[in-house]
């Protein structure tokens, strides 16, 4: 039998800790009793929280009873997990992180972990909104912003909520079969494999910003404009720079290179158009500046790996 433990704290995120949860009861109907998973919580303040729903919980034992060798260690997120300080959740997470055999964080439980000390040198994610955060914030760690889940030896991370599943269903592949897996997932009416990442759901760039440099001038004129024709020198004409000088600038104020950023802008409109629209494909990538559906469906499937006809049907 194998124990799934999972970290209560106020303010967690109720689905983080239900989806995976579900995974690993529904895979009990298929598994012979000795393969069951045992499920554990573990408080690490008080016995009983709240969950940012309101929901109250009440935790199987505290962290100064828990003895630490779990299968699987889960460690949720939610507003509790980016926003508070526990420190001695924390320390006991450094120590068990070494007797477990997977420790896991769903969405922002990432931040838990990264103040346990666990990301420094790990590949990871978290939910779409808070990879820069992360990043920012655990500067040692390699944090990946496209993926549904990233395993790294022990260590599994994933993107934002109910990512908790597909990360949970690949643990029950990886311990009986696929087979066993893909039934539950069937139970729960999800796909074992998602077709794309996590970028499927987040913008590729951030709205029209109230700001009057001559950066985001031009940044806010292509956001405003995005059918236009730009090249780096037209850019660089509208901010009254030379191109290499705004080439650099731009890439060093927004992470990202000019004509990269056309490109991202484009993708946004598109989608927008996709889900609010019956626009043909055409008119759509026609609107978006795209100049084909073919030039947009590429790019559809490069950075968001689905193609338009998909995102509509997924997303409208």
């Amino acid at each position: 039998m194998k124990t799934v433990a999972v970290v209560l704290f106020p303010d967690l995120l109720l689905l983080d800790i239900a989806g995976p949860l579900e995974v690993f009861s529904i895979a009990n109907r298929y598994l012979e009793p000795h393969n069951h998973y045992e499920i554990l919580t573990i408080a690490s303040e008080s016995m009983s929280v709240r969950a940012s729903n309101g929901i109250k919980l009440t935790a199987d034992i505290h962290i100064d009873q828990a003895a630490g060798n779990y299968d699987v260690l889960i460690v949720p997120g939610g507003p509790g997990a980016y926003n508070q300080q526990y420190p001695a959740l924390q320390c006991w997470l450094r120590k068990a992180s070494s007797q477990v055999r997977l420790v896991a964080s769903i969405c922002t439980g990432a931040f838990i972990l990264g103040k346990a000390g666990l990301l420094d040198g790990r590949r990871v994610t978290t939910h779409w909104n808070y990879t820069e955060r992360l990043a920012e914030q655990f500067p040692q760690a390699n944090v990946e912003t496209d993926q549904i889940f990233v395993r790294d030896d022990n260590l599994l991370t994933s993107g934002g909520v109910t990512t908790g599943i597909d990360l949970a269903l690949s643990i029950i592949a990886e311990d009986h079969c696929k087979a066993i897996a893909l039934s539950v997932a069937k139970v729960l009416l999800v796909v074992m494999q998602r077709q794309g990442g996590q970028m499927q759901f987040s913008p590729l760039v951030a709205d029209v910003a109230k700001d009057d440099s001559p950066i985001f001038r031009v940044r806010n004129y292509v956001l405003e404009n995005v059918a236009e024709e730009f090249s780096v020198e037209r850019m660089a004409g509208l901010a009254a720079m030379s191109a290499r000088h705004f080439a650099r600038t731009f890439t060093r104020e927004l992470n990202m290179t000019p004509m990269e950023f056309v490109q991202s802008a484009r993708i946004d409109s598109a989608r927008r158009l996709l889900e609010t629209s019956n626009l043909p494909l055409k008119t759509v990538a026609f609107r978006s500046g795209f100049g084909s559906a073919r030039h947009m469906r590429h790019l559809f499937v490069e950075k968001l790996g689905l193609p338009p006809s998909q995102y509509r049907r997924q997303f409208s």
